[in-house]
């Protein structure tokens, strides 16, 4: 028998039958295998990342909402319940303006708008000099106040889910949307009332209305992406996001302490005609706050006539701005100036709250004014990002000085109900100034003659403002204290 050299190699052996005998090796490892094992690692690794991230996140947020004796005191409550209705009105905001706005051309978005302005503010123009009074009859039920406005908003969010998507619109989505509309407005005075009830004994009305400031901002800009990608599968499925969180913002409002509903020791406060009670009682309203009252009246008409007349203005840039780029990022950049400027303003307001707010207030119209005649003249595209910046800070921080005048000078008694009354004033400015942007934009004008026209206004209005500040007050201050 021949000899074999060693190593023997049977695959040079003619005699070695492989088929008989099987493979020599074992099989190598599977390709895909080893990409499932490399995937299940990325995954699960990121998988821990993203919870992770969550818990921080979320602690952070909890350790925001119930610090400064917040959480003793049910004001963290408060606050996360507002989270959830800012993060609500972000998704119905978005959903309607990719219906009525961005998805028709500029001349039937326009007419769509104007009939959804006329339809729902003009009723809104009625019924909200009548929530302050009702508030006021029903003190003992302002948690179920506070959560009927949510539960209207889910129920309508769901009504304008299914009648969207609709070619023409049917009623149901004019009377959904008002129903959205005039529940948001009343939302803000409802929780107006509550918060007085609700404060640490170590905040001022200006620090808590700051938190709440901050912690809408911050939930609206956490919702904001979340609905855009919600609206990419269609518009209705951003408004049942929207019907989702209301929901839970429901919730959340029948679970806040007991003591919002209490009103011992309150009285309610008439701003237009006060009765001969209510003046020998002292409880009449300061000039300072009333001015307040005016010059953040002009400020939510300017904010209201901005978002409506340069939503239409810019999409559709002119060329005297100087834009050549997509026009949704411009709208983009305004928008983002508008809340870092809000976000800016509450954070001067809140580190500077010791500072006459009588003053501040009144200042802070000037400037708006001022800014805003400059770019009415000079319309460009950094110039309507620095207008939008302004209004933010401008409007923040009139609001915030509104708020340290009635801390200041409105008795404990009646303050709950001034607070609420001032919103219901503020949020009715907000609407005639909406109102007031579709109109000058249907009459065809060029942005930089609407931007005066209203500037004109607003001037007048600072005169009489100013004029009204200057003169001495008719009763003294002292009879406050008693």
């Amino acid at each position: 028998m021949e000899e074999r050299d060693w190593p023997y190699d049977h695959a040079t052996d003619p005699g070695f039958d492989s088929e008989r005998s099987g493979p020599s090796t074992p099989p190598p490892a599977s390709n895909l295998r080893r990409t499932a094992q490399a995937a299940g690692r990325v995954s699960r690794g990121t998988a821990r990342a993203v919870a992770k991230g969550g818990t921080t996140a979320f602690s952070g947020a909890r350790r925001f909402t119930h610090s400064g004796g917040a959480g003793e005191s049910g004001f963290s409550r408060l606050l996360e319940l507002h989270a959830f209705n800012t993060a609500g009105d972000a998704a119905v905001a978005i959903s309607l303006a990719g219906t009525l706005f961005f998805t028709v051309p500029t001349g039937e978005a326009t007419g769509q708008v104007a009939l959804f302005l006329a339809v729902t503010m003009l009723p809104f123009a009625i019924v909200a000099p009548l929530i302050g009074p009702f508030l006021d009859r029903f003190r003992r039920g302002r948690r179920w106040a506070i959560g009927s406005t949510l539960a209207i908003r889910a129920f309508c969010c769901w009504v304008l889910a299914g009648a969207v998507t609709d070619a023409t619109p049917p009623p149901a989505f004019y009377l959904a949307a008002l129903g959205c509309l005039v529940s948001s407005k009343a939302y803000g005075v409802t929780r107006a009332s509550a918060v007085p009830r609700l404060l640490p004994e170590t905040f001022t009305l200006v620090k808590g209305n700051s938190r709440i400031s901050l912690t809408g901002t911050g939930a609206a800009a956490i919702s904001a992406p979340l609905a855009g990608g919600a609206a990419l599968l269609g518009p209705d499925w951003a408004l049942r996001y929207g019907a989702l969180l209301f929901a839970v913002g429901t919730v959340l409002a029948i679970l806040l302490p007991a003591k919002v509903d209490s009103s011992e020791g309150e009285e309610p406060v008439d701003l237009v005609n006060p009765s001969a009670t209510t003046v020998r009682k002292g409880l009449t309203i300061t000039r300072a706050v009333v001015n307040g009252l005016r010059s953040n009246a002009g400020l939510r008409l300017l904010s209201g006539f901005l978002t409506i007349f340069m939503a239409f203005t810019l999409r559709e840039p002119p060329a005297s701005m100087g834009w050549d780029y997509n026009a949704t990022i411009l709208l983009g950049l305004v928008i983002g100036g508008a809340g870092a400027g809000n976000t800016i303003g509450t954070l001067i307001g809140s580190a500077a709250s010791t500072r006459r707010p009588e003053q501040v207030v009144i200042f802070v119209l000037v400037l708006d004014v001022a800014v805003l005649a400059t770019v009415g003249v000079f319309f460009t595209w950094w110039t309507a990002v620095i207008l939008g910046l302004t209004v933010g800070i401008c409007q923040s921080l009139g609001k915030l000085s509104l708020d340290a005048m009635i801390q200041r000078d409105v008795p404990e008694r009646v303050r709950t109900s001034m607070f609420a009354r001032s919103e219901t004033l503020l949020q009715l400015g907000w609407v005639i100034g909406g109102l007031i942007g579709i109109g000058l934009f249907t009459l065809d004008l060029t942005p930089q003659v609407g931007l005066l026209i209203i500037g004109a206004l607003l001037i007048a209005w600072l005169a009489l403002v100013v004029s009204q500040a200057r003169k001495p007050e008719r009763e003294p201050a002292a009879r406050w204290t008693e």
